[in-house]
Parts: C-alpha cells; sequence; structure tokens
C-alpha cells in the first residue's frame, strides 16, 4: 500500500481521539480528504461524538472550531485549499482576532494537485499567511508534518494551520523538532555558499534537486534551508546569509503575489542582495498539463538554474 497523507492523518487523530476526549475531528463535507472514507467512518463507534461534518459550509466550520477551542476542546479542521476562500472573514475575525488555538489542516494546496479554473489549490500562502496571529506552518516530510500537528494539537496560544504537503510522502533522515513555539525560526539543512535555496514545504524537494544541479553546472555548493513557517520570516538568519551570499532563492508550491517568497524579497529591499521567487503567476488557468504548466511558470530545476547563473554572472 503506498503511503498517503490522508490515511496518516486520518490514523493520527484516531489514535489522538481515543486517548484525549477533547480532540475533535471536523471537516465540510469532504472527509475523505483527511482519510475518514465511509468505511473508516462506519469504524468511529465511541468516538462518534468526536467527529463532526457540518456538510459543505467552511465558514459555519472556523467559526465552530474557534469557539470549541475557546471552550477548552482541541479541533481539527480539515479542508481543501480551493475551499479556503469562502471562510476568509471567519478566519480572520472570528478565529485570529479571538487568538484561539484551534488547528486546520490545509489538503490539496501545491501546484500538482486539482488543476480546473474553479478548483485551483494554490492561493492559500497570500490567503493565510497575511492574517495577525495565524501561525501557517509548511512541513516537508510524514514525521514533521506529525510533529507540528501533535505540537499544534496541544499549544494553547495561537490558531495553527498547518499545509499538508501535496504529491508523493518523504521520510525525515534526520530529527526533526517537536516543539514549533520559538515562531519563525527557520532551519539550515545544509550549509554552503553563493546562492541560498528556501524551499518551502513540498518545494523542499525541489530545493534539493535545484542544488544537486547547481553543483553539477557550476560547482556552486548552495545552502540549503527549510522555512518551516510561512506566516513570518527568521531575520536574524536571512541577515546572516548576507556575509558570504549573493543570491537567495524562494520556492513555494503557489502563486508569487502576495506570497512567502515576496516576504523575503521585501526584507532584502534595501540591501545588496539579489532575491529569485519562484512560484506560480497569478493567474487563473485552466486544465493545463502539469508538464507545460511548469515550464510556463519556470518551475523546472533546470529553468531554476539557468536563472540563478544569469542573475550571478
Amino acid at each position: 500500500v503506498i503511503e498517503n497523507f490522508a490515511s496518516i492523518t486520518h490514523d493520527f487523530l484516531i489514535e489522538k481521539m481515543k486517548k484525549d476526549p477533547t480532540v475533535t475531528y471536523v471537516n465540510a463535507g469532504v472527509p475523505m480528504a483527511a482519510g475518514f472514507v465511509q468505511s473508516k467512518r462506519k469504524e468511529l463507534s465511541e468516538l462518534r461524538k468526536q467527529y463532526v461534518d457540518v456538510g459543505i459550509a467552511e465558514e459555519h466550520a472556523t467559526t465552530f472550531i474557534s469557539g470549541m477551542a475557546k471552550n477548552g476542546a482541541k479541533p481539527v479542521f480539515s479542508v481543501i485549499s480551493t475551499f479556503l476562500q469562502r471562510t476568509y472573514d471567519q478566519l480572520s475575525h472570528d478565529l485570529a482576532i479571538n487568538n484561539n488555538p484551534a488547528v486546520i489542516l490545509v489538503f490539496g494546496g501545491t501546484l500538482k494537485g486539482m488543476n480546473d479554473i474553479t478548483h485551483l489549490g494554490y492561493f492559500d500562502i497570500p490567503l493565510v499567511s497575511n492574517i495577525p496571529n495565524i501561525v501557517y506552518l509548511a512541513p516537508t516530510t510524514k514525521e514533521e508534518y506529525l510533529a507540528m500537528l501533535d505540537w499544534g494539537i496541544e499549544q494553547n496560544d495561537y490558531p495553527v494551520v498547518i499545509k499538508v504537503p501535496g504529491g508523493a510522502v518523504i521520510h525525515s533522515k534526520t530529527e526533526i523538532d517537536n516543539d514549533y513555539s520559538e515562531l519563525n525560526t527557520f532551519k539550515i539543512v545544509e550549509n554552503g555558499e553563493n546562492v541560498a535555496i528556501i524551499g518551502l514545504g513540498e518545494f523542499f524537494e525541489l530545493g534539493k534537486e535545484v542544488k544537486t544541479l547547481l553543483k553539477e553546472k557550476s560547482e556552486i555548493n548552495a545552502t540549503l534551508i527549510n522555512p518551516r513557517y510561512i506566516s513570518g520570516i527568521d531575520e536574524k538568519l536571512l541577515n546572516e546569509l548576507k556575509t558570504n551570499h549573493k543570491v537567495v532563492v524562494t520556492l513555494e508550491s503557489g502563486q508569487k503575489d502576495g506570497g512567502f517568497g515576496q516576504k523575503i524579497s521585501a526584507f532584502y529591499g534595501n540591501s545588496d542582495m539579489k532575491v529569485i521567487n519562484v512560484g506560480a503567476k497569478k493567474e487563473f488557468t485552466d486544465e493545463i498539463p502539469y508538464d507545460e504548466f511548469f515550464k510556463n511558470n519556470r518551475l523546472t530545476k533546470e529553468q531554476i538554474v539557468e536563472d540563478i547563473l544569469d542573475v550571478l554572472r
């Protein structure tokens, strides 16, 4: 059986729900996104009260989990990225202003997901990450995802949103952190010089590929960074990069305008650092094949390396 983040999420939440009656799974008419398919729902039995499907009403779900968290419960709401737009008002007004510690899991927030014009999943970064108080996290692996999810459920200080990686499940080969309360601390995974590659969430793997190809093409040993946080930047680390780096490359599986990379560009605005933001153009597309879409947006590793070398010339 091939692992996927839906079943991983289901199995983790069931164990949490068994141990803690205040942990409640909430969804808005798409339980299968987090692995709660019909056969699994039939097995809930004594956990039935900890499973809530509000129907196609993301707005209600967000206000509902905010109220639950305020009263001591530990709600986890799973939503598909393309449907998150419906609940912007409640995210901001009901959840963030009250700073209630509910958890939201965003599935399908990827450039490799649904690609018809009404179901595009790459607008959630600009939407969520610019609302005050919300901590938006981007795990790169299964282990990092589960650590962030566990932390989000158990902490009491912030509304936590987690961008579930799209595509294949990657495993961590090294130890990962279990505490994310020191907000906006990026992690240098491999030290290098001249070029720093910041690969957000699922695009961390693309960052590895870019680093390898860059070394082959130009002998440049790039620094590789896992930022982990979408909703803020690590100013200390970004300042330190100025000492021996000329270019910072940001990679995100989402729209560039108003996104993660532009936060980095804004930070370096009055310095000598060059910044390349890699992501999707601001446009609605309709059923463009992935290969074509990636080429159109200069998202292939070859194009990214080409762009890096152009800036260094």
